[in-house]
């Protein structure tokens, strides 16, 4: 694999749940501080890099958020079960059935969510029975809650990741592996940033590893208001709708043709300046882009766009199969047309571009 792969790889495979983005965070600090010009964190733990001192350019917020869907233990039962409470919006079949990761202050414990077996399930309700996540329970291995507590060292509070490893299909072009929403966009803002650092651009460059996106974009607001911004692009992975199961009424990307621009969400409609601007560098550098208009989704472009007194924004996706389970899809050419994208859309935002930009007069 290349650097772009294991890259990817690493962060794929760092678990991070919402509210315990750590190891993510080391990620991004080792990547990212050899080659900018300074780092800081805010009060949550959302990570800032910069690029660029001077003062009277513009500052463009280039932002990914480090979290994961996942689970908090919530109690032990007497018999050693942990009962837990989702972290992000995770469905109630991708959870049971899994194998998941305590990460306890102790080091990590493995799990899985019980699954009853069908042989005690009566033969015309065993293709129908659903059981809500309230219900599921994670197996640890413990004897007693005691035994949960004292020998593996766990408490309630501690996070639950799933436990699933990045690995290339066959050919190499798709790579699976768990948290691509939003490791994906995590890796896509390094690369960039690493490539901006190789030949300056017009402007400041933050490059934010949010937290909380999974709970209420709760990371992206904390560091919009640190970062001030003129500019937001938010890096994120789209849905992709390629497979059995979609309509175009319900998401419209597919892998394998390039990067996707956010038209409407359920939380933020993009700056229309700002989105003709990407579209114009799309079609000058010869990158094909798609259109994704969801009822749906929440993302930290949002918080980005509403801070201080309004900030022009734009939602920039990798397409991404099977969101918010433990396993997803992404191609490995959507993420480096995404990065050479918004590498040229930084270049070219200079003081009067942004001025533009943010104009409504």
């Amino acid at each position: 694999m290349d650097r772009v792969a294991k890259l990817l790889e690493a962060l794929s495979n760092a678990y991070g749940p919402t509210g315990f983005e750590g190891p993510v965070r080391d990620i991004v600090r080792h990547e990212l501080e050899p080659i900018t010009d300074g780092m800081e964190t805010d009060g949550l733990g959302s990570i800032i890099a910069k690029l660029g001192r001077k003062t009277k350019t513009p500052r463009v917020m280039l932002a990914a958020h480090m979290d994961e869907v996942g689970l908090l233990v919530k109690h032990i039962t007497p018999e050693g079960y942990l009962r837990f409470q989702l972290l992000g919006g995770l469905l109630d079949y991708a959870v049971i059935n899994q194998r998941w990761v305590v990460l306890t202050r102790n080091g990590p414990v493995p799990g899985v969510t019980g699954l009853k077996s069908p042989h005690t399930i009566p033969m015309d309700k065993r293709n129908t029975a659903m059981f809500k996540w309230q219900e599921m329970f994670v197996d640890v291995g413990a004897t007693s809650r005691e035994d949960a507590e004292e020998r593996l060292s766990i408490r309630p509070g501690d996070p639950i990741a799933a436990d699933s490893k990045f690995m290339p299909f066959a050919g190499g072009k798709h790579y699976l592996g768990k948290a691509w929403d939003d490791r994906v966009g995590v890796a896509a803002m390094v690369e960039v940033m690493r490539n901006l650092a190789s030949k300056p651009s017009p402007n400041a460059v933050y490059g934010v590893g949010t937290v909380q996106e999974e709970v209420g974009l709760r990371g992206a607001q904390t560091a919009s208001y640190q970062v001030k911004p003129d500019i937001g692009i938010n890096l994120e992975s789209g849905i992709a709708a390629d497979h059995p199961g979609f309509t175009p009424e319900e998401a419209q990307e597919a892998l394998g043709k390039g990067p996707g621009i956010f038209l409407h969400d359920g939380s933020m409609l993009p700056n229309l300046k700002l989105r003709d601007f990407v579209v114009d560098v799309a079609n000058d550098i010869g990158i094909a882009v798609q259109f994704e208009v969801l009822s749906g989704y929440g993302e930290d472009g949002a918080e980005m766009q509403r801070s201080y007194s309004g900030v022009p924004t734009i939602n920039i996706s990798v397409p991404t199969r099977y969101l918010h389970g433990h396993n997803s899809v992404i191609s490995r050419s959507d993420f480096d047309q995404t990065v050479t994208l918004v590498t040229e859309i930084v270049r070219r935002l200079d003081a009067e571009t942004v001025e533009k930009l943010r104009n409504f007069d």
